[in-house]
């Protein structure tokens, strides 16, 4: 399966994805805000392969697609949408971008193209995703693209010897319609 933007491909992953997604999680800018302190060949390994096993699913209910830059084929990141099952009307986005290629409103495009395949082509009533409260960069894709702030859930996360606020952000179907009114005809 593939989504197109402008600048990017949103694509299933391969099993050859994997050097191409651990050269950018390696990356400590990456791993900011990650329980992981590294990754080694054999973790993205494994989490590439998750990702292929999901394509599998039937009813397939989670998609995480390989983002891509249409003018090299580089492969800079993943985004994807989760819903609990098929009878699921609201589902959870999540996104990561390699650090080299942040600052250049590519997480933004990738977002706003996985939530126009959720209420368009999955049928979807309500978006959520949840963020750590101190990624300024991170909450400020989601509000781009029109997610509101629902609430804020202290000491949610435990990880690098500390606890870290979560952010929750959502976006209703109508909100996103009278945002975008052609894209979901």
């Amino acid at each position: 399966m593939e989504l197109h933007t402008a600048r990017l491909i949103l694509r299933d992953f391969s099993s050859g994805d994997w050097p191409a997604v651990l050269a950018y999680q390696k990356d400590t800018r990456y791993l900011r805000y990650y329980a992981w302190t590294g990754r080694t060949a054999r973790d993205v390994q494994k989490f590439v392969r998750m990702f292929v096993e999901q394509q599998r699913e039937e009813p397939r209910t989670r998609f995480q697609f390989a983002v891509v830059l249409k003018e090299s084929d580089e492969l800079i990141g993943n985004c994807g949408i989760r819903r609990p099952g098929p009878w699921s009307h609201d589902a959870e986005i999540g996104y990561e971008l390699a650090p080299d290629h942040w600052g250049q409103g590519l997480a933004t495009e990738a977002v706003s193209e996985i939530i126009r395949f959720g209420f368009a082509e999955l049928g979807l009533h309500r978006i959520s995703a949840w963020v750590i409260a101190e990624n300024p960069a991170s909450t400020r894709v989601l509000e781009k693209v029109g997610l509101s702030l629902e609430g804020r859930l202290r000491d949610r996360e435990s990880f690098k010897g500390r606890y870290w606020d979560v952010l929750l952000y959502a976006i209703l179907r109508q909100d996103w319609q009278t945002r975008h009114p052609r894209l979901l005809d």
